[in-house]
């Protein structure tokens, strides 16, 4: 057989495989055990005996909407603090022990939470126990390694950001989203306060940020709900609780207007950024959001794409983010415009699109590729042990409760066409965004390397 007509019949079949409905989806029951130490932190534990590993998150509800003008930028930068040693595993000491015993680590941070990561082999479990708290009561905070890493933070943000076209646009469209909730800080912070935090400040933070009444541990792998709760009674509990951040309780008023920001920088090529206010991850519309992300921006076949980049021609790419939160938030797209296209015809584009979402039906194909695709992602992300540790953890805490995770599948399922037009039609309003423009300025590069050169 000719090897284009292989390649017509498979794509042909996976076409089909991704339109059909799908069958009745079963309920995601993970089996998990919970346990709650005296001193607060509470404990998920499954079992998967898949592989002889382990996989261990702390999930600390901190991050950047629990920071105030002058200490943006701590919750990120105790992530790299968390790995310079405390009291027993001194610093480069942590690294050490953990690779001589096949364990590694890492760790991520939002606006919401500070996560720590550990994968390791069974056998380094009670290990790996006593290096968390270790690093919980007696994390290191030496003033030489303290400005080693506010130096490599401050060398982040300038790469990341500074240098960054589509960094520094997400953080100019995010500061003028928000006028009063802390989402308008970046994670990372601004350099002005990276640059002038204080022992004070750090010491506040930290006790504030990282104490186990306010972390949530999440445990995957081959391991036994006794074995760990009894190890976590031996190494963590003994650890006082400390009192909570102060409860975010601003909300940020609604928004009575188009905002619109404009960056001038170097660039080969300009962007447009456009965010609107969607809720918290727990409210009841975060499945018909995601529905709706998913049949405007979700690869090459979805709407945003055919029209602006094959149709019309105007964009190289274009997608779209909606992160967990805790509170109200941005549902945040971004298009790369093709050279010699105004940032204006963009834009009408992507309206036009949108307001054809909002004034009729999505096609039942569409509706049932999009629930597939979600349907996909969802339970590719529950194959591994790190996979659902960090599912069982975000469910806890951005829902509310990680037995959640077990209507998930049916909670997409449920979205249905009219559920899409009305969430577009609430939120994608004129009134209700944001909008960011980079526009590319040559004489931003010449500034720039003048003051280099002095």
């Amino acid at each position: 057989m000719n090897m284009n007509i292989k390649l017509t019949t498979f794509f042909a079949l996976l076409l089909l495989l991704i339109v059909l409905p799908l069958p009745s989806v079963r309920a995601q029951n993970l089996d998990v055990k919970t346990h709650t130490l005296k001193n607060g932190m509470k404990i998920l534990v499954h079992e998967d005996r898949s592989i002889p590993n382990v996989a261990l998150y702390i999930f600390y509800r901190i991050g950047a909407r629990n920071e105030r003008p002058g200490t943006t930028g701590l919750s990120h930068f105790f992530e790299h603090m968390m790995f310079n040693g405390a009291k027993k595993y001194g610093a480069g000491e942590l690294d050490r022990v953990m690779e001589a015993n096949g364990a590694s680590n890492n760790a991520y941070t939002s606006d919401n939470v500070t996560v720590y990561t550990d994968f390791l082999p069974r056998t380094a479990l009670e290990l790996v126990f006593d290096i968390e708290a270790d690093r919980i009561q007696n994390l290191n905070l030496d003033p030489k390694i303290i400005e080693s890493e506010r130096g490599v933070v401050a060398s982040e943000r300038r790469t990341g950001v500074d240098a960054n076209n589509t960094g520094i646009l997400d953080e100019q469209l995010r500061a003028a989203a928000f006028t009063a909730h802390p989402y308008q800080f970046p994670v990372i912070g601004w350099m002005v306060d990276i640059d002038n935090w204080t022992m004070e400040d750090l010491k506040r933070h930290y006790a504030m940020g990282y104490s186990p009444s306010n972390a949530t541990m999440v445990v995957a792998g081959a391991v036994t709900a006794d074995e760990v709760i009894k190890l976590a009674e031996k190494y963590i509990e003994p650890i006082p609780a400390r009192e909570a951040p102060p409860k975010v309780t601003t909300k940020e008023p609604e928004q009575l207007g188009e905002r619109r920001v404009t960056v001038k920088k170097f660039a080969q090529l300009p962007q447009v950024m456009i965010g609107y206010h969607v809720p918290e991850t727990a409210h009841a519309d975060y499945y018909a959001l995601r529905v709706l992300e998913t049949i405007l921006f979700e690869g090459q076949s979805s709407r945003m794409y055919q029209r602006l980049v094959d149709k019309d021609q105007l964009a190289l790419s274009v997608d779209a983010d909606m992160s967990f939160a805790f509170d109200p938030t941005l549902f945040i797209l971004l298009a790369q415009p093709k050279a010699g296209v105004a940032t204006e015809k963009v834009e009408a584009t992507i309206y036009d699109e949108i307001s054809r979402v909002q004034k009729e039906n999505v096609t039942d194909t569409e509706i049932e590729k999009a629930k597939n695709i979600l349907l996909a992602d969802f339970y590719r992300g529950l194959k591994t042990i790190n996979g659902k540790a960090n599912t069982l953890g975000s469910y806890e805490l951005f829902f509310g409760d990680y037995r959640k995770l077990a209507t998930a599948a049916q909670d997409f399922q449920k979205v249905t066409k009219a559920d899409v037009q009305r969430v577009a039609a609430k939120y994608f309003t004129d009134r209700n965004r944001t909008v960011a423009t980079l526009i590319p300025d040559a004489t931003a590069k010449e500034d720039a390397d003048a003051t280099a050169n002095k």
